[in-house]
């Protein structure tokens, strides 16, 4: 029986897929909803790679073993049978198991609620080549999972997987450190629109569709695998995800926050969809201690040639770039600038972020929250900080967003 990559995973996971049977990372974040497909893909995956490298073992985590057997114990036998190698295993629950026959590999399971159980792990043969954490919001955080790379994956040798549906707050330790740019780290997102409708089946569809005429909301998070906030978001509207070179708008437009003290100077180059009402974010660049020269090099290098519209406070760093041929010229700002370019900012329909190439934007825009008082309870109030970039973005697109203003005043409607 021969069977396919094709057969097995949706094209959405194609490039994924090589470029971890290549290895070309140490770390993987799979993030989806509900039905995403990453826990199949994962699973497929590691069994490819343990028949690539007779040596190669695996080890998969849950934090709580308990959960194990009806989870990634059933979805890699899942994996075996549709692979066509069931039969080539020994299934083992005491301790859990898998045993591929024919070399030895072995597939282990264990809990992070019994740090025990991990100690003292023996292989008959080979090393841990891959580790995978299911659910890894669960974890503790960071610490906790770099505690087990360190045991299971000595010398630092091998892949790390970690797969887990968006918890509902942004500020979860698992959110934030999937923004964050980190050396040989992937990040992967995914949702159930990606995969064939067959695969999933009609009940499946119609209650995701009920959910999202109900709870739009509570459909982001469960089905579309989104932090959706505590409530206190300032932009909600928030995407993240790869912007592909067909979207990009021919109408781009650039912004620079200058930096003071330990703030980093802040451009962002950003694009406008006006009929869909959709805000795309391409590209930053967010140094702290940089060169007014190397600033304008930054400036030459993401926007050529175009109009950078930058913090009217600082007018002699304006005039340093100009100097320096940087097309650099100061936003008009006023009275409640500030809480008009959130609003208009809030309107759109979407704000469209590359967490890849926007990491600190990504971060920033889908953080931000209204100041809280000293009971928790959130003010009408947007804090300044942590905002370097949705700052530049104000700029960038102030002459949409004064437009707007200018259109209100002439019909005579404020």
């Amino acid at each position: 029986m021969k069977v396919g990559i094709k057969d097995l995973l949706p094209p959405s996971f194609y490039g994924l897929f090589w470029d971890l049977y290549e290895e070309r990372h140490e770390e993987y974040w799979l993030l989806g909803g509900r039905g995403s497909g990453k826990s199949s893909f994962i699973s497929v995956a590691l069994l490819c790679l343990m028949l690539k490298n007779p040596k190669a073992n695996v080890m998969i985590y849950r934090k709580v073993a308990d959960t194990l057997r009806e989870s990634v114990y059933a979805q890699m036998r899942w994996a075996a049978e549709q692979m066509g190698i069931e039969s080539y295993f020994t299934w083992r629950l005491s301790p859990m198991s898998m045993i591929y026959r024919p070399t030895g590999q072995q597939v282990l399971f264990r809990g992070a609620d019994d740090p025990e159980k991990s100690k003292g792990v023996k292989l008959s043969s080979g090393a841990f080549s891959a580790l995978w954490f299911e659910e890894a919001s669960a974890f503790r955080g960071m610490e906790e999972i770099r505690t087990i790379q360190a045991s299971i994956l000595r010398g630092g040798q091998g892949i790390t997987i970690l797969s887990y549906n968006p918890p509902v707050s942004v500020q979860n330790w698992a959110n934030e450190e999937a923004l964050k740019p980190v050396e040989g780290r992937l990040v992967h997102r995914s949702d159930y629109r990606q995969m064939p409708e067959e695969w999933l089946g009609q009940t499946f569809l119609r209650q995701a569709r009920r959910l999202k005429e109900q709870d739009e909301r509570a459909y982001r998070h469960m089905y579309l695998g989104e932090a959706v906030g505590s409530g206190g978001l300032v932009l909600p509207n928030v995407r993240m995800r790869a912007i592909a070179q067909e979207e990009w708008s021919e109408y781009t437009y650039a912004g620079l926050d200058f930096g003071f003290a330990n703030d980093p100077d802040a451009l962002v180059l950003c694009g406008y969809d006006r009929r869909k009402r959709i805000l795309y974010l391409y590209k930053e660049h967010v140094r702290t201690d940089q060169s007014l020269r190397a600033l304008a090099e930054a400036c030459e290098r993401l926007a050529p040639g175009k109009v950078i519209r930058c913090d009217s406070a600082s007018p002699r760093e304006i005039a340093e770039l100009r100097r320096l041929r940087v097309n650099a010229i100061s936003v008009k700002k006023g009275a409640g600038s500030v809480e008009h370019g959130l609003r208009w900012l809030k309107e759109q329909k979407e704000i469209v972020i590359d967490p890849n190439d926007c990491p600190v934007a990504a971060r920033e825009f889908s953080t931000y929250e209204y100041a809280q008082d000293k009971t928790g309870a959130f003010l009408n109030e947007c804090p300044d900080k942590n905002n370097h970039t949705i700052d530049a973005v104000r700029y960038a697109l102030e002459a949409l967003m004064t437009e707007r203003v200018i259109r209100l005043k002439k019909g005579g409607i404020c």
